[in-house]
Formats: structure tokens, C-alpha cells, sequence
């Protein structure tokens, strides 16, 4: 893919999410958690304190949580702040870990995913001194008089449209598939994202490419191994897909996606895979040679920028929206795949995403963003 497509923002996150993959962080008895749960606390030079609560996956889940854990990295670094950090093992762990994090005297406490949303909420208006921001979620009717509180949303079905159209374009037996964690939003509207896009390949070049997996007329028939950690059941998926002819795999199911990974690294180069939140390349980088291109979300950023404003003073409840117009999200480049994918292919990309961007072309997906 062309480098125009991978924003500067976004670049220079996939060197930090090198970085971060380096070393776990050690617990403390200051934020050590329970038994399902690991944290750290570490001291920086200054006195503000930033911290984070991850969703299921933990910090080394090669996705969501992986990346946004880079941007406060980033910020325990650049800005000098001290860190706080709980990891959850399941859903039970996310208000007693926030809880924590409170307890901690933490200045911004960043939680990660969905899940988190009600439980973010709770402790945002129990602690209204306390800045909080949360990844993927957003529910203005929960929000509503929340001054201490900043959704980070992205519209992933704008590069997923993308990732849709690029498949479809590359496969060979005319079937492509997908699947995900939980049937929740910020995992649908990648799925709606990649459908309507290999929907759209079709009606450009009056082919008939089938999506096996999902469907946004009917979503109780789509395919999900029902939580983000099931690597095992995102294999099972992915070869009852393969076995109904798709020959490229897009898991929209956080570490369970691996899954799929070994499937198409097993295939031999039969099947193969579109990688979601980072780019797999980077953070999965012994399947590069079985990942197409990746779905990015620059997570790691507005982390980022969250953290410095609240420490800056200039923190605001507004929303975040990554956008391909913002560079928010994005499509990855086609690393191994580069020389495969037709020149035409990678110019009628670019014309996608100015089309996107201009609203030319309208995503249809009911979990995108308002």
C-alpha cells in the first residue's frame, strides 16, 4: 500500500507499540490487585499520576488494550508522570480494579473497552475530582452533566470498508469471512464496516464475492466465540469458515483472533488474514506473512493526549472521534503483501478514502460513531 494511506501519527505509534511490547511492567503491593488481577505502580519525576485499567485481554493482548497501554507509556515518558496500571482477568475484576486506581490517588484513570462502560461511569460520578477517559465507549444518556469524563471512539468502519474492499478484490475463491468476540458495537461496526465494503467490490466490478460470518440484515446468525480470550474457538471459527471456502479471514475478536492466525499460517498461504486495532505486522509480527493489511485505531495517541491535557489543565468531556479524515483510524500498509497487490488495486483504495472522507461514499453501520 502506498505510504500516503499511514498517517505520521500513526507511524510513529507502531514504534512505540514495539517498545511497549518490551517488558511487563512489575506489580507492586501498592496496586498488586487480587488474585485475577495484576497491577504496578510506578514512580516518575513529577506528581501527577496517570493510570489504567485494561479490559479482559490484559496489557499484552497484541490489540485494544496492547496499544492503548503504549500511549500511556508514551506519557509516563514524555510528560514525567507517575503511573498506576490494573490488569483484569474477567468482568468481576473492572470495578474493584477501578476502584483502586481511585484509591491510588490517581489524577486520570484511563479505562479500556466496552465493558468498562458502567463501571466507568459509577466511579466517575462517585469521584468527580478524578479525570477518567475510556476507550471505545460512549452513551450520552449515561454521560449527560459529566465534566470528568472523556469517551475515545473511533470509526473503524471507515478503514474496514477499506479492508472489506481489499479482500474481496484478492480473493480467489470468491468467499471471505469474519467473525468476533462479543456481538457488542465496537466490534459490529468493524464487521459492518467489512461487509458493506466487499458488498461494494462487488457492485464496482459485478462480481458476486460471498461474506461468510456476518451479515447486518441479520445479526443473530453472525459468528462470535463469545468473549476476547478463547484463542482456541477463534481457530474453531475460523476453519468452519475456511471449510465453507473463505480464503480471507477478518477476526474482529481481540487475543481469540490468533486464532485465525494460526489457521491461515497453517494454510500455507491458502488463507490469510486482515489483523484489527493495531497493525499486526508490528505486534503479531511471526504472522506477518499470513496478514494482508490490518484495521489500525491510533488508540495509543488519544490515550495520549488525554492524559497530557488532563495533566495540562485543558482536559474536556468531548468525545474523541478517530476518523480516516483525522487519522484517527486507518488502513495498514501491505507490508509482505505489497508486491501481490495489484497497483490498480491500491489507486482504487486511495480513491475509497477520499470518497469516505468526502461522504460520497456513506458507511452504513448503526455502531458508528454519532
Amino acid at each position: 500500500m502506498k505510504k500516503s494511506l499511514i498517517a505520521p501519527a500513526i507511524a510513529s505509534a507502531l514504534a512505540l507499540t514495539v517498545a511497549g511490547c518490551a517488558k511487563a511492567p512489575d506489580a507492586t503491593p501498592a496496586a498488586s490487585g487480587s488474585a485475577s488481577s495484576t497491577g504496578s505502580a510506578a514512580a516518575g519525576s513529577g506528581t501527577f499520576k496517570a493510570c489504567m485499567v485494561s479490559d479482559e485481554g490484559g496489557f499484552d493482548d497484541k490489540s485494544f488494550n496492547q496499544t492503548s497501554h503504549d500511549g500511556l507509556e508514551q506519557a509516563v515518558k514524555e510528560l514525567e508522570v507517575k503511573k498506576g496500571e490494573m490488569q483484569s482477568a474477567t468482568a468481576n475484576d473492572f470495578t474493584k480494579n477501578i476502584n483502586q486506581m481511585v484509591q491510588a490517588k490517581c489524577n486520570i484513570i484511563v479505562t479500556v473497552g466496552f465493558m468498562l462502560g458502567d463501571a466507568t461511569v459509577a466511579a466517575a460520578k462517585a469521584n468527580p475530582n478524578v479525570k477518567f477517559a475510556i476507550v471505545d465507549w460512549n452513551d450520552p444518556s449515561k454521560t449527560s452533566g459529566l465534566k470528568n469524563l472523556k469517551p475515545l471512539i473511533f470509526n473503524t468502519a471507515q478503514p474496514s470498508f477499506m479492508a472489506g474492499y481489499t479482500a474481496a478484490a484478492m480473493s480467489k475463491t470468491g468467499s471471505v469471512g469474519t467473525f468476533g468476540g462479543m456481538n457488542i458495537p465496537t466490534v459490529t461496526i468493524f464487521m459492518d464496516g467489512f461487509h458493506q465494503g466487499a458488498t461494494y467490490y462487488n457492485s464496482q466490478k459485478s462480481k458476486n464475492v460471498k461474506v461468510l460470518g456476518w451479515d447486518p440484515k441479520n445479526t443473530k446468525g453472525g459468528q462470535f466465540t463469545g468473549n476476547f480470550s478463547d484463542v482456541a474457538g477463534g481457530s474453531r471459527i475460523a476453519s468452519t469458515l475456511t471449510s465453507q471456502g473463505a480464503d480471507v479471514i477478518f477476526p474482529v475478536a481481540g487475543p481469540a483472533g490468533e486464532g485465525a492466525l494460526q489457521v491461515a499460517k497453517k494454510s500455507g498461504g491458502k488463507v490469510n488474514a486482515v489483523w484489527v486495532d493495531t497493525d499486526g505486522c508490528v505486534s503479531s509480527a511471526s504472522y506477518c506473512p499470513s496478514i494482508m493489511t490490518s484495521v489500525q485505531k491510533a488508540m495509543d495517541v488519544a490515550v495520549f493526549d488525554a492524559i497530557k491535557a488532563a495533566k495540562d489543565g485543558s482536559f474536556s468531556a468531548d468525545p474523541y472521534v478517530g476518523t480516516l479524515e483525522n487519522d484517527g483510524v486507518q488502513l495498514a500498509e501491505f507490508h509482505e503483501f505489497d508486491s501481490k497487490v495489484p497497483s490498480e488495486l491500491k489507486t482504487e483504495l486511495e480513491a475509497i478514502k477520499g470518497d469516505i472522507v468526502s461522504g460520497k461514499i456513506k458507511i452504513e453501520s448503526a455502531s458508528q460513531p454519532k
